[in-house]
Order: structure tokens, then C-alpha cells, then sequence
């Protein structure tokens, strides 16, 4: 049993589940004024929604969501005053459209609200619909977005940014590619298991992730190998957002640290980086969490192991045999700056202090070059 504390948990008022849920977006949103934010290759999706009502569509979200992108939206939003915010996307998409939700009238400004708690109100009804299977934004109330001059990630954290419908339509995953599938469906693994490793675990939010994991080892592997297939896709979005949830109340650790840079410095997108990872830090933790190693192992169908080079060997393989490269080598890196990587992931404290195993930046730098 992990320490008793208190929690809170923040859910969608109302969540959809299903193929072809999308198309009842038009009738929730009625003759509303809508925005939708999203991304130019799943803009096709947006006729399926079914709006009726006049509306306005933003395409040019970035793969990683910076100040500059979010100040764009708040002057388009502003010019239209959205009285329905809709966020069809992955995560940088949905992170965007919770801080288009509280912000557009510019009563409060981004470096206002960085933190916990510090939105004043929710100005749209949110809608949130993600694309792919990974980040489960739509399950919480955080988003994040980078300094574009520093590379600094900044958390906004408020229960105004709670979405008023989170829909999961399998048949939105159904173009995003093997490659794509499978390094998110790691990404949404790494939520559960971070979560489920953490030195805030909470034994509801075990259960959460117990359920991602067992999802993940069981369709994971059969929607990289088949697009269409609409139960495991439909797992994967499950997955997804169990892997949202414990974001809330427990959130990341190391894992996610060590990523950032990924992200930030060779512009990896956020699920590759973190499928990158995963392997190298699970195996790190190993030793300090080798019953819940044991379990996560068990759920995607590995070996059980408590020995850290196991463990690494077979999280590495699986992460292989689902095609993601692994070598950030092979995605731009150079040995010269490993050291930096390093240091920026280690002054991460708000996740770095959550890992259950210290870890020093030699420990980072060591796995960087593991990683190489």
C-alpha cells in the first residue's frame, strides 16, 4: 500500500466513448460561435463534427506548443469571442485549446497563470477530441507550453481548463501512422508507469495505471500492426486517458525530465522522446520498485525481472520489435551535447524530486549516452 494522502482528481463532465462519436459535436454545439484548434493533417476531420453554427478554424499549431502559437490563437479568439472552444489534435493541440478556454479575453496574461490554480475563470465551453492515443491532455486540467527563447516548459495548472466533453472516437487514430501509433502508445505507457512508480503514488491512481498497462500490452502491438482496427484503437484511447489521469494527482517523474530536452533541443515530438526513454529510466528504477517493475513488466508480456540490465534488455526490445528508433543518435544528436541534455533534464525538479530513485546528472548523462 502506498502512504495514505489526499487527492484530487479532476474527470471531463462528460465522456464519449466510441466509433463515430465525433459526429454528434454539431448537435452539443448547436448555432454556438465555435473555434477549432487543430493541426493541418487531421483537418480533414473537421467536417465530421457537424457544426452547424458559424465557426472558425486554426490549423497552424506547432508540434511542440510555444508562447508565439498560443498568442496567435488568443488574437484570432479575441476577434471572435468563441463561445464553444474545440481542440481536435494531440496534445499540444488540447493544451492550447484549455488556455485559449480561460484566456482569450486577455484579462489575464500566460506568465499570469504558469502554476497551480491561478485562472480566474473559463470564458468557452471546452470540447477536447484527441487524434491519437498518447498524451490523454483531454483527461486533465494541465497544459504546457514552451518558452520559445528558453525552451523552459511552463505548467498551467486550473480546474477551469477541465474539458465540458472529452470524446475518444477510435476511427480519428485510424490514419496516424505505425511509427506514430507506436511511440505514443509508449509515451501514454510511460504515464502509467511513471505514475505507478512515483514517490506520490496513490493506490486509486495504481489502479489507473494497472489499466493503462494491461490495455497497452494487450493492443498496442496490434494497432501498429493494423491502423483500422478499431478495438485495439479504442484500447490505445482508453490507455490514453487512464494515462491522463494519473497526470493529475501524481504526474510524471524522471522519465519525462529526460524527455524535455529531446523535445526542446532536437524537436523530437513528445511521444518519441518519451518512448526513447522509457526503457533506460524503467530499468534505473528497477531496483528501488521491483515489485511494481515486476507487474509493469508482466503487463506488457515481458520476462519479470528485478535485475536492472533485464529489465532494460527487454523494455528496450519491446519498444524495438513496435519500430520506433531508439538511438537518438540516428534523430540528430551529438555527443558534444549530451552533458546540456543532462543538466536541463536534472533542473527539472518539479518531476526529477517525484522519481523514486535519486538520480544524479552523472545517472542522466550516463543514460543519454546509453540512448546514443
Amino acid at each position: 500500500m502506498n502512504t495514505p494522502r489526499n487527492i484530487t482528481i479532476h474527470q471531463p463532465s462528460r465522456l464519449e466513448v466510441g466509433a463515430n462519436t465525433v459526429t454528434q459535436v454539431g448537435d452539443w454545439v448547436g448555432n454556438k460561435r465555435a473555434l477549432v484548434i487543430t493541426t493541418s493533417p487531421v483537418a480533414n476531420h473537421v467536417s465530421r463534427l457537424g457544426l452547424k453554427g458559424p465557426f472558425t478554424t486554426f490549423e497552424d499549431t506547432p508540434p511542440e506548443p510555444n508562447e508565439l502559437a498560443l498568442r496567435t490563437i488568443l488574437d484570432l479568439a479575441e476577434s471572435i469571442k468563441p463561445e464553444v472552444i474545440i481542440g481536435l489534435g494531440g496534445g499540444s493541440v488540447m493544451d492550447l485549446a484549455k488556455l485559449a478556454a480561460v484566456l482569450w479575453n486577455k484579462n489575464q496574461t500566460l506568465e499570469e497563470v504558469v502554476g497551480l490554480n491561478k485562472v480566474h475563470q473559463k470564458l468557452s465551453t471546452l470540447i477536447q477530441i484527441p487524434t491519437t492515443a498518447g498524451t490523454g491532455s483531454e483527461s486533465g486540467i494541465r497544459a504546457l507550453v514552451t518558452n520559445s527563447q528558453t525552451s523552459a516548459k511552463m505548467a498551467v495548472e486550473s480546474e477551469h481548463m477541465r474539458a465540458d466533453i472529452a470524446i475518444l472516437d477510435p476511427t480519428l487514430t485510424y490514419s496516424v501512422p505505425s511509427t506514430v501509433t507506436a511511440a505514443t502508445g509508449v509515451d501514454a505507457m510511460a504515464h502509467c508507469v511513471e505514475a505507478f512508480t512515483n514517490i506520490r503514488a496513490h493506490n486509486m491512481i495504481d489502479d489507473y495505471a494497472r489499466m493503462g498497462m494491461k490495455l497497452i500490452g494487450q493492443y498496442l502491438k496490434r494497432a501498429v500492426a493494423n491502423g483500422e482496427d478499431t478495438e485495439a484503437r479504442e484500447g490505445m484511447m482508453l490507455a490514453s486517458y487512464y494515462g491522463g489521469i494519473c497526470l493529475g494527482p501524481v504526474n510524471t517523474a524522471a522519465g519525462h525530465a529526460l524527455a524535455y530536452p529531446l523535445s526542446t533541443q532536437l524537436h523530437l515530438p513528445h511521444g518519441l522522446a518519451n518512448a526513447i526513454i522509457f526503457p533506460h529510466v524503467l530499468a534505473f528504477n528497477a531496483d528501488a520498485k521491483p515489485e511494481k517493475t515486476a507487474e509493469i513488466l508482466a503487463a506488457l508480456g515481458l520476462p519479470q525481472s528485478h535485475d536492472p540490465s533485464n529489465v532494460l534488455q527487454a523494455a528496450y526490445a519491446f519498444c524495438i520489435d513496435l519500430g520506433i528508433e531508439m538511438k537518438i543518435s540516428k534523430h540528430g544528436a551529438n555527443t558534444e551535447v549530451l552533458l546540456q541534455y543532462a543538466e536541463e533534464a536534472y533542473n527539472i525538479k518539479r518531476l526529477m524530486n517525484n522519481n523514486p530513485k535519486e538520480m544524479s546528472i552523472k545517472d542522466i548523462l550516463a543514460i543519454y549516452k546509453a540512448a546514443f
